[in-house]
């Protein structure tokens, strides 16, 4: 292990299980080699065995949730971290690790606490400068965040966590070839797949930003192909078949029934499409507003659907009316949370496109925004974007372009079964083009008054937890548009999603 040998130490430990499958650091030992290849699914596995065996084992919970966390389960990871803290409060990766992953959770103040904790007794942990940077740049402090991560990189001169960052708080130049070549080197080093795929997507942007769209594109590409064999294969025959589900469980006639137990409020506003579809840019606008808050991307319904899972497909859950109300409530006291005195609350999750049958059953008075964007442009952004290995389907063009098609089915189907004046679609190109008749639009929508500052979105200071937060701080720029025109040779599965503009 301390050698790198990986391959190996899977070897000895596996043969170790053998001997005695309940050797509790063995199992620990094996899901670190495990995950320091990238294999996460497995890794989480072994994990939560060495858990079962001792539970009171501090390391396997501080494992479990980096695992979780990479893999894009963030609740769960937090409650892994937790419990690894209260086992033992002076963990100090654990304490970090939490940190981060409340940081990808929206909680910046709880994610800050937890790693100054950290650099008061280690003011030189580089693990812990890099939360504290990636931090500043969600919440627009691009200097400091720059600063805070060189500092990191001054302890860790080869962390590529760090290196990549630097290339997302501002437009590269050429002027950057010195970062170029370090993030090369340290990408061909023999680092795990995962960390390595992270500094391509950085080179990829490098390219992008001064105008090699050939050698951006490679880099892109690089990148996920690197993730594809750490990541469960996206499985198009499911995606279909859950869309079949959702229209078929919500038809015209199903949706018109069952409205006992619906909640009266508006204080929810959707805004939901595709990753990459100009979502931060519109929560940006609204949270701009004095009487709005963004909320970011929760995960809330994901887990109601989880939950309820079985109900929902059976079709029961929408007439149940006591489930309604405790979703309904738990809902508001989410937003509750980060609202304070506002009159809307903007949750933007992107995944929110595919629950919309549920929540409209529980909220028919929300607001729906759904920000439509060039299919093409969209896809390709997905593409270009380092996002967690849940989201399978952008690794691969096929993919994207078959799980747009399933999303562009589903939401046309929202359109056609809701309400009138529930949905409200904006065309990203139109609101880049004229954003003050479209930011009119959307506050009419919403039922806002008219505010100026809706207009100066980019100088309002709050924080942002997606890839665009350093885009959503900056004034409107059209250059995002038909970007795909540069990539056109390298792209030919997404180019029949043309026919899907509307």
């Amino acid at each position: 292990m301390a050698q790198g040998a990986y391959l190996e130490a899977i070897d000895i430990f596996s043969g170790l299980l053998e001997l005695d499958p309940r050797h509790a650091i063995a199992l620990n030992n094996l899901g670190t080699a495990l995950s320091k290849l990238s294999r996460y699914p497995e890794a989480e596995k072994y994990f939560r065995s060495a858990i079962k065996v001792r539970p009171d084992f501090v390391d396997a919970y501080n494992n479990l949730g980096m695992v979780l966390r990479w893999q894009g389960y963030f609740v769960d990871s937090e409650s892994s971290l937790r419990h690894a803290l209260k086992l033992n409060p002076t963990q100090m990766d654990a304490r970090i690790n939490l940190g981060i992953t409340l940081a990808m959770l929206n909680r910046f103040r709880e994610a800050t606490g937890h790693l100054k904790k950290v650099l008061k007794v280690k003011p030189r942990n580089a693990e812990a400068l890099f939360g504290m940077g990636q931090i500043a740049g969600m919440e627009g402090r691009f200097d400091e965040s720059e600063k805070t991560l060189k500092r990191a990189l001054e302890i860790n001169p080869k962390m590529p966590a760090a290196w990549a960052a630097l290339s997302s708080l501002r437009k590269m130049t050429p002027s950057d070839d010195a970062w170029l070549r370090s993030a090369e080197e340290i990408a061909a080093s023999g680092i795990p797949p995962m960390e390595a795929a992270t500094l391509h997507f950085a080179m990829g942007k490098y390219y992008d930003d001064i105008g090699q769209f050939a050698q951006a594109f490679k880099s892109y590409r690089d990148a996920n192909e690197r993730l594809k064999p750490i990541t469960e294969n996206y499985d198009r025959e499911a995606r279909t078949d859950f869309v079949d589900n959702m229209i078929r469980l919500h038809s015209r006639e199903n949706m018109a029934v069952g409205r006992s137990g619906t909640s009266a409020s508006m204080k929810p506003v959707f805004v939901v499409g595709m990753m990459r579809s100009g979502t931060s840019l519109t929560e940006q606008i609204i949270a701009s507003h004095p009487m709005a808050k963004g909320a970011g991307e929760l995960e809330y319904w994901s887990t109601v659907m989880r939950d309820h899972e079985a109900a929902i497909l059976q079709g029961s859950f929408s007439v149940d009316e006591p489930a309604k109300k405790v979703v309904a409530e738990a809902y508001l006291r989410t937003l509750e949370s980060v609202s304070g005195t506002a009159l809307r609350v903007v949750d933007k999750a992107p995944v929110n496109s595919d629950h919309l049958g549920t929540i409209h059953s529980i909220f028919p008075n929300a607001r729906i925004i759904y920000m439509q964007r060039d299919p093409i442009d969209t896809c390709l952004s997905c593409y270009f974007q380092n996002f967690s290995l849940a989201q399978n389907f952008t690794l691969d063009l096929s993919d994207l372009a078959h799980y747009y098609k399933e999303h562009h089915r589903l939401v046309s189907h929202w359109r056609t079964v809701f309400p009138q004046g529930a949905i409200l679609a904006v065309p990203y190109e139109e609101l880049v083009a004229d954003q003050k008749a479209w930011t009119r639009k959307i506050l009419d929508f919403i039922e806002l008054e008219w505010d100026a500052r809706c207009l100066d979105f980019h100088a309002t200071e709050r924080p942002i937890v997606t890839a665009s937060f350093w885009q959503a701080r900056q004034k409107i720029f059209k250059t995002s548009v038909q970007r795909w025109r540069n990539y056109e040779k390298f792209i030919a599965p997404l180019l029949a999603l043309e026919s899907l503009r509307s």
